[in-house]
């Protein structure tokens, strides 16, 4: 992998993003080409750059790579109004809207029912799904060495503050500890996923899930731009951040779903955060008149790290994530 300065020396000169020239301590926004839709009119892509008076690393932000996933679009916001490339070493790219269709339909995939998360690299000549990633990889992605992608639970399913990594680097290992969430899982990479194409460009990256799909989570929000800029902080980039968490971050190399054992009305007894032991009852399963109930039972010990919030629930539906 490139290596990820974790200082920043001397004096910044100008930089090119997308074919856009960046003076040093110039912020610019810059609208990708991303398609026409079915009207004639033009679909963009838009992208911040902050590019710092001090020499550093460039990194990207990006969330909504899932169009219903809004906590981190809210976490690059704030971390933009914190940022003044005068005082920035390196460049910044926040791209706080990947899945722009997405977005607007409210829907996690893309109108082709493709999952964007599922289609990187992409192709210059694929569906939609994979034209937008080729997109983002080609003029996003090349030539950072770092990045933050945003995440939340998905089907109505809520997530602890977390970060996803590959903690055999070093590094990666170093920056995560630094973002100072809960819990760090060491998560092995998925085909198609932005992850596993940015690693293989040689960019270390962090995923960061917080909360639930189509709606904002003040927690998950908080805890993700505090350690965002911590993170920058760790790479030199800026000078000051917010103390990290008085309890260091709780690492695990093994996670699995406590999932239902009949259809019925569940009522999930447990919250994210919280730890359990092995057998313990975290939910109840009962049909619709209560007179027939199934406990849930913890598989095994750890933290509660995701629970579904919906009731409704058929044999075999997720309910609890676990991690040891």
């Amino acid at each position: 992998m490139s290596g990820v300065p974790g200082s920043a020396e001397g004096s910044s000169v100008a930089t090119e993003v997308a074919g856009v020239t960046v003076a040093p301590g110039e912020r610019k926004r810059i609208e990708l080409p991303a398609g026409s839709l079915a009207t004639g009119s033009q679909l963009t892509l838009p992208m911040e750059v902050l590019h710092g008076q001090r020499a550093g690393p460039r990194i990207w932000l990006s969330a909504a790579v899932h169009g219903d996933e809004l906590n981190g679009i809210e976490i690059i916001r704030q971390i933009l109004a914190e940022l003044s490339p005068e005082r920035l070493a390196g460049t910044v790219l926040a791209i706080p809207i990947v899945n722009v269709l997405g977005f607007i339909t409210e829907s996690r995939y893309l109108p082709d029912r493709r999952d964007l998360n599922r289609s990187f690299p992409g192709s210059a000549r694929g569906s939609t799904a994979a034209r937008l990633a080729h997109l983002f990889m080609e003029k996003v992605i090349q030539g950072c060495s770092f990045g933050l992608d945003f995440h939340t639970g998905a089907d109505a399913r809520t997530n602890l503050p977390q970060v996803r990594a590959d903690l055999s680097d070093p590094e990666t290992e170093r920056l995560a500890r630094a973002f100072g969430p809960p819990i760090i899982l060491d998560a092995s990479v998925r085909d198609g996923s932005l992850r596993a194409a940015a690693t293989r460009k040689g960019a270390r990256v962090l995923v960061y899930e917080g909360g639930e799909a189509r709606r904002f989570d003040r927690e998950a929000i908080q805890a993700g731009t505090a350690g965002t800029l911590r993170v920058l902080k760790a790479l030199g980039m800026k000078r000051t951040a917010p103390e990290p968490p008085a309890d260091p971050p709780v690492e695990s190399r093994s996670t699995a779903w406590v999932r239902a054992g009949r259809s019925g009305l569940a009522r999930i007894l447990v919250e994210p955060g919280e730890r359990v032991e092995k057998g313990k009852r975290i939910g109840v399963i009962r049909d619709a008149f209560g007179d027939r109930s199934l406990p849930v039972k913890a598989s095994r010990s750890g933290m509660v790290i995701g629970v579904t919030r919906l009731p409704n629930v058929n044999r075999g539906d997720a309910l609890v994530h676990l991690a040891s």
